[in-house]
């Protein structure tokens, strides 16, 4: 299983875009989104980036995906770079195999 992690902020192209503009671009992306997700991807959540977190990443929105696959996480990668969404949204991105906290604190100690 492969955990995704997006943050992003609109640019100014997505700013300067009509409220009509934005909603036909996000339209368009849905049914691929859809396809994905009836393949098994899973939205873990989406969220507004609150103001008082503590150091907090300069990043107004989040998303949490699970992938079945590596294979179907670089599809959906291939997807939204495809789409032109990082003409619309600055954004960076975490990613890798999902796995519990000893396994990662090993390989904090192992450093």
């Amino acid at each position: 299983m492969q955990t995704f992690i997006e943050l992003w902020s609109a640019t100014d192209s997505w700013l300067k875009m009509t409220k009509e503009e934005r909603g036909n671009y996000l339209t368009q992306i849905g049914p691929a989104l859809q396809d994905l997700m009836e393949k098994g991807v899973e939205i873990v959540c989406w969220g507004e980036n609150e103001k008082d977190t503590t150091q907090r990443a300069d990043y107004e929105f989040f998303a949490v995906w699970k992938f079945p696959t590596a294979e179907m996480k670089q599809e959906f990668e291939a997807l939204v770079e495809g789409a032109g969404w990082y003409n619309y949204f600055h954004q960076e991105n975490v990613s890798g195999e999902s796995t519990t906290p000893d396994v990662i604190i090993g390989k904090m100690i192992e450093m």
